[in-house]
């Protein structure tokens, strides 16, 4: 059982009047969830709603052919609108959710997820606020993967996440579910930046060797397909 300081990692949760509070704080459950475990997986059923306190869940869809994308990921404070869809549908996961750090999470079952979006309006709003936001995420990530140059989203992730090191640890298949992109593509567009010098490839990992260089080709190329 949680108590009512959990509430507040939520921002919007607090607002729910004193019953809805107390209901859901009696019906909640904390779970401790270690690096790297399934969290839920495609054609299974949802039977909670999941809040994460603290930790890393990716989302992400594969395919019949192998192929994966990330479409998310639920951090602290989150929800996952999986989930939502689920317990409003009653339909299974269309996705798989997977730690990427050890994740602390409340956990409201379906039953009680049901009675408080009728009875609390706080409660109602911040699930909708939540699935609204999901939903514009996804909105961009279709534009991007849709209408935008594999190349330049590409130099665009590597100058992002590449550190204050300039190195990325990151092997081509895991760029390729990052970008929603096809690993010989990825690893074809690596090459060639290396081939300009802008990068040097190791195993597992991505050098930013001529940062000036691919700071040019971002702000210069032009980003419609």
């Amino acid at each position: 059982m949680i108590d009512r300081k959990t509430v507040s990692h939520f921002p919007g949760l607090e607002k729910m009047d004193a019953d809805s509070l107390a209901y859901f704080v009696s019906m909640a459950q904390l779970a401790d969830v270690p690096t790297g475990s399934t969290v839920f997986a495609a054609g299974q059923s949802c039977e909670n709603y999941l809040l994460v306190i603290r930790g890393c869940v990716r989302v992400q869809i594969n395919s019949e052919n192998g192929r994966e994308i990330v479409l998310y990921r639920v951090e602290n404070g989150q929800t996952c609108i999986f989930t939502t869809s689920c317990l409003m549908t009653g339909d299974s996961y269309a996705a798989e959710g997977i730690t990427e750090s050890d994740v602390s999470a409340v956990m409201i079952p379906a039953a009680a997820f049901h009675r408080l979006v009728g009875i609390s309006e706080a409660f109602r709003s911040f699930v909708f606020a939540s699935y609204g936001q999901r939903i514009s995420d996804l909105l961009v990530l279709v534009d991007q993967v849709a209408f935008h140059r594999i190349d330049l989203r590409l130099a665009r992730f590597v100058k992002e996440y590449g550190g204050e090191d300039r190195k990325l640890a990151m092997t081509h298949q895991r760029l390729a579910m990052e970008l929603g992109s096809a690993r010989e593509v990825i690893s074809r567009q690596l090459k060639e930046f290396e081939r300009r010098g802008w990068l040097k490839l190791h195993r597992g990992s991505i050098e930013i060797i001529d940062e000036p260089a691919l700071n040019a080709f971002i702000e210069n190329a032009k980003t419609p397909l």
